[in-house]
């Protein structure tokens, strides 16, 4: 499916399906509402309007259940009939699967998705990730005509009708970046060194009209990026921070991502197993899905600052690696003491962070990572961990998850209790705890907001996307739907307003001491 063209239209057109497969796929409530004429140009003659009920009557899902409507050549599949309060409406990891087991094979194929209106945006961005763009196998290679996926909407329930142009381009962007990133993800450390990454970045920032702020080597060190520069000084590439920014007028407030890009993490002199290093290309998850979800943003319009920050570094051995028992100052003046080079994340995205606060003037950071095994144990292989310094926030990263298609849930925010795991008697702090037993995902998280300050003003968001990044042994693009959701109330773009669970109804939630402490925050809260 490597080399498949997605492309989403209002009306995919009638064609035999054995010119051209179709796989209709929806909740079967919704399969049930939709009209025999909006479906039947992508069937007849070879499926009549009988044998299409006939196909529906049989379907039940438990959780899901599909159905051959003419040889190999056409389908019905149904989602699950109903989902959990921690789950997708969309049935996002569902939609995903569905397609890539029952939509018919061929060159020109079609999908026609039947969904409320509120669930579009969650499910053109779970179809893209069944379609990955990196491949090394050789027959893929010696193919040089693209298969081509046309992707259809039929919308049932409250305001349904054929999708409008800028919501068509907003779903083709937003499967654009879900696919970048997990292209990004997938690629090995052999052509996706700290190098190759940073020319990723400038070729979307070509296609946005930015050029990126790019601190590099040496210059990392000279300029106090001790974590960054600690972590990467081993590796053959040298380690980077890289930002892309974007700056409208009439902006009121500057919201910077910044994102873990660790190429390839051996552990370090901590160094991994020969079972567990295996994958560790997924290690710049975070930085991938930041950069697919900042293509996107900008290009749908966004009305406030936002800036990409990207901590990229390949955690190496050789003789220049940092040792346990180093002591580095991060950028943000204070020390750490080194108790384990495999904990390699926190300190890149310290420098990042403080980077973000301090020279980009950021109200709002939120930082995205692959940054612990432990949160797959936390809160599975299917939800990104959320830790945060605001109430709202924390509820706001959950509805964006839920309206995304990509789920999240809270970790435990309480460093009062937590942080003295890391207490040292030599530094400022160690990098590692004490105690691996107590909420490591946690702690993880409160290492990166120690470097801010505790008491910092402004609204701090780290996801921990450690397990969710990938589903086996493909990359999923997990975290640049819940960005789009998460922000589109800052966004140009009516479809990602919709989405977005940061307007009115929330602010009328907030307390109106909270709004005076912080007038910055107001605007998306």
């Amino acid at each position: 499916m490597a080399n498949v063209l997605l492309e989403f239209k209002a009306s995919a057109g009638d064609s035999e399906p054995q010119n051209r497969p179709v796989l209709i796929v929806g909740q079967l409530a919704n399969l049930q509402q939709a009209n025999w004429t909006q479906v039947k140009g992508k069937l007849q003659p070879v499926v009549t309007k009988e044998l299409w009920q006939a196909a529906l009557s049989s379907l039940n899902p438990n959780p899901t259940d599909s159905c051959p409507l003419y040889l190999s050549h056409a389908a019905v599949a149904a989602l699950p009939s109903r989902v959990s309060r921690h789950n997708s409406p969309s049935s996002a990891h569902f939609l995903t699967r569905l397609i890539r087991t029952c939509l018919p094979a061929g060159n020109n194929r079609c999908i026609v998705m039947v969904c409320e209106r509120t669930e579009v945006f969650a499910s053109a961005c779970a179809i893209a990730r069944a379609f990955p763009l990196f491949t090394r196998r050789s027959a893929s290679s010696r193919r040089t005509e693209k298969k081509h996926v046309t992707l259809e909407f039929i919308t049932v329930g409250q305001d349904n009708g054929p999708l409008e142009l800028s919501t068509l381009e907003c779903l083709a962007n937003a499967a654009d970046g879900v696919r970048l990133a997990a292209r990004i993800v997938d690629t090995p450390c052999s052509e996706m060194n700290t190098d190759d990454f940073l020319e990723e970045i400038k070729t979307v920032g070509n296609a946005l009209g930015i050029t990126p702020t790019i601190i590099r080597g040496e210059e990392l060190k000279q300029k106090g990026f001790g974590g960054i520069y600690g972590v990467g000084k081993a590796a053959l590439n040298p380690p980077a921070l890289a930002v892309l920014s974007h700056t409208p007028s009439g902006a009121t407030q500057t919201i910077a991502w910044v994102g873990k890009g660790i190429v390839y993490d051996t552990g370090g002199l901590s160094i991994k197993g020969k079972t567990t290093m295996p994958g560790m290309k997924r290690d710049c998850g975070g930085a991938a899905a930041i950069l697919g979800a900042f293509k996107a943003t900008i290009k749908q319009g966004f009305k406030d600052n936002l800036h990409a920050v990207f901590c990229l570094a390949e955690n190496s051995v050789g003789p220049a690696a940092t040792r346990p028992d180093d002591i580095h100052t991060l950028y943000s003046g204070k020390t750490v003491e080194i108790n384990n080079t495999d904990a390699e994340g926190r300190l890149v995205l310290s420098d990042g962070v403080v980077y973000a606060s301090k020279d980009l003037s950021a109200d709002i950071i939120l930082d995205m990572a692959t940054l612990t095994g432990a949160q797959g144990i936390s809160t599975g292989k299917h939800h990104a961990a959320v830790m945060t310094n605001s109430e709202q926030w924390e509820l706001a990263c959950v509805r964006a998850g839920r309206s995304s298609g990509d789920l999240a849930h809270p970790l435990v925010y309480c460093p009062e209790l937590h942080f003295s795991e890391f207490t040292s008697a030599l530094a400022d702090m160690k990098n590692s705890v004490a105690d691996r037993e107590n909420a490591q995902s946690s702690c993880a998280g409160l290492f990166i907001a120690s470097h801010l300050g505790f008491d910092w003003p402004g609204v701090w968001v780290h996801v921990d996307i450690a397990s969710p990044v990938h589903a086996g042994e493909r990359a999923t693009g997990f975290g640049v739907a819940p960005l789009l959701s998460l922000f589109g109330q800052a966004s140009e773009d009516p479809l990602l307003n919709s989405v977005s669970p940061l307007g009115a109804a929330t602010v009328k939630n907030a307390s109106e001491d909270q709004m005076e402490r912080d007038c910055k925050r107001r605007r998306l809260v």
